[in-house]
């Protein structure tokens, strides 16, 4: 799973990055941008992929498939 942290005070984001890696980016620039204030903003995180839907429905599709040879051979 990624995630990106957005800055509250500006427009500020991280890229796509694990949620520690995130935090810690976060905390610099508001380190560096914003001294004296709290880290604030939104964490967005990244939907499953394109392809990801695809890939179940070829795996349903197999196993249907496997079991109707089965079920057909044991008759």
């Amino acid at each position: 799973m990624a995630n990106r942290f957005w800055c509250g005070e500006c427009g500020f984001k991280t890229p796509w990055v694990d949620p520690s890696e995130g935090r810690r980016r976060q905390v610099e620039h508001h380190a560096r941008r914003h001294p004296g204030t709290t880290p604030a903003g939104q964490v967005e995180t990244r939907r499953r992929g394109r392809g990801t839907r695809r890939g179940w429905l070829l795996l349903t599709a197999g196993v249907l498939i496997l079991l109707t040879v089965v079920t057909a051979w044991r008759h």
